[in-house]
């Protein structure tokens, strides 16, 4: 599947936010953790689910907060045995809603001081916002690279130089002829 697919979505429209803001429990069904499984290449993800907190601060600066929880399924990288995992994690968004402006041809925009920083906030351009979006990035980042079932442990093999009779160094026959009487 293309990783831009985007295999679970529930889109909210950030205009409707009040002052008090709102609060979403989203919960992945059977098909839509199939659809999350093989859009992050993994076997199966058994439960995939967050509760959300949106803020508004103002018209156009809005905060996310959710807690997310998923079950997931991995194959060993030494076994291949299927290892399962639960991800638990906070996300936090600022957002903002960006207006398109033109700019002029060469013309320099100033930076702020916190350009570069992950605190910057995320930049959208619609109050139409896909929540499950980040809950997607954050589970893809906490998925274990190299996820090993129980008690395994990882032996290299040999060493090629230990397997084989060393052999003579191709170099060390021509200098043994340059050094002849």
């Amino acid at each position: 599947m293309n990783r831009d697919d985007k295999p679970f979505e529930y889109e909210y429209d950030l205009g409707d936010l009040g002052r008090n803001g709102t609060e979403i429990t989203l919960e992945a069904d059977a098909e839509d953790r199939a659809r999350i499984a093989a859009w992050a290449e993994v076997p199966a993800v058994e439960s995939f689910g967050a509760k959300v907190h949106l803020r508004k601060h103002s018209a156009n600066r809005f905060a996310l907060d959710a807690d997310l929880v998923a079950d997931v399924v991995q194959d060993c990288v030494v076994t291949l045995e299927p290892v399962k995992s639960r991800i638990e994690r906070h996300v936090h968004r600022e957002l903002h809603v960006a207006h398109h402006t033109r700019l002029k041809p060469n013309e320099v925009i100033p930076l702020g001081a916190g350009a570069g920083d992950d605190e910057v906030p995320e930049e959208i351009v619609s109050l139409e916002y896909d929540v499950a979006g980040p809950l997607l990035e954050e589970f893809t980042l906490a998925l274990d690279p190299y996820p090993r079932a129980p008690g395994v442990e990882f032996a290299a093999p040999a060493a090629l130089g230990e397997a084989e009779p060393a052999r003579e160094n191709p170099f060390a026959v021509l200098k043994g002829l340059k050094n002849r009487p």
